[in-house]
């Protein structure tokens, strides 16, 4: 089983969307088991596949999210008959992850993860971590969607990784940011004790009528720091897409040959890295 984390200090780049389009394509064009994870509390990713109408359904019915997962603090319930009862925190045993319409399966994010405490050193930061060692290697990829901060939920991400993967949007500003990123990453894994490699950096929203683009590729590949770790093919920028995302649509829904096929190689590329 295979963990690899989606991650970028800035917002805004298709992070989300390359991660909710990497486990479609993972399912339904390379025959993978895959399980998503929304730890972003922004939960963006959950709200791709799930309707708003569906996800307060789910949560009124009690469906787990990934609070469930960090949350190891007993719950105080009241009532008029019985007064206050405590309940002991929801066993990792009990925390079942749901089946998409897509073919895979996920952890929904949950608003309420702002609420959480979470420190660094309380050892909720290990987890999430702990929880995928009790799934027994029954999915053969976990792709989780980490905050654009570098925060606890981030770190969080990473303990729990055997790869992370950087989207990139090709502007001078998300490119400065690279080398920050990589700093920090560095100086937590020596803080975490955590070994996971970068697995590539992929463009996204690329406008071909720009040279921004370009002038990407040689930053990138003239960098000693990130040489040969760019893909050799990249998303373009298309509105289909985010509209698309806002009803439940994906890449692969999409009438645009190109891009599905530019995705399509970019799943095989990343199939190769992680291997």
């Amino acid at each position: 089983m295979k963990t690899v984390s989606l991650i970028n200090m800035k917002g805004g780049v298709g992070k989300t969307t390359t991660a909710v389009n990497l486990a479609d394509f993972l399912v339904n064009r390379e025959s993978k088991q895959v399980l998503l994870i929304d730890v972003d509390p922004q939960f963006n990713a959950t709200q791709c596949v799930l309707s708003g109408n569906d996800y307060i359904d789910y949560i009124k019915n009690g469906g787990y999210t990934i609070v469930d997962i960090f949350d190891s603090t007993p719950r105080i319930s009241a009532s008029v008959v019985v007064g206050s009862k405590q309940t002991p925190p929801t066993s990792f045993s009990d925390i079942t992850p749901v089946k998409s319409c897509r073919g895979f399966d996920y952890i929904p994010g949950d608003l309420q993860l702002f609420k959480l405490e979470m420190a660094a050193g309380s050892g909720r930061e290990n987890r999430l971590r702990n929880y995928l060692s009790t799934l027994s290697n029954r999915y053969d990829y976990v792709i989780i969607d980490s905050p654009p901060t570098p925060s606890v939920w981030m770190m969080s991400a990473l303990i729990s990784s055997d790869y992370y993967l950087i989207p990139v949007k090709p502007d001078p500003i998300s490119m400065t940011g690279m080398d920050l990123l990589q700093g920090i990453i560095n100086e937590r894994a020596d803080n975490y004790g955590f070994t996971c490699k970068c697995c590539g950096i992929i463009l996204t929203m690329v406008d071909l009528r720009s040279n921004l683009y370009k002038e990407a590729e040689t930053f990138f590949n003239n960098n000693a720091r990130w040489k040969n770790l760019l893909y050799s093919k990249y998303l373009l920028k298309r509105t289909q897409v985010a509209r698309g995302q806002l009803n439940n649509r994906f890449i692969r829904d999409l009438e645009d040959s190109a891009l599905k096929s530019d995705f399509s190689s970019i799943v095989k590329e990343f199939i190769r890295r992680t291997t």
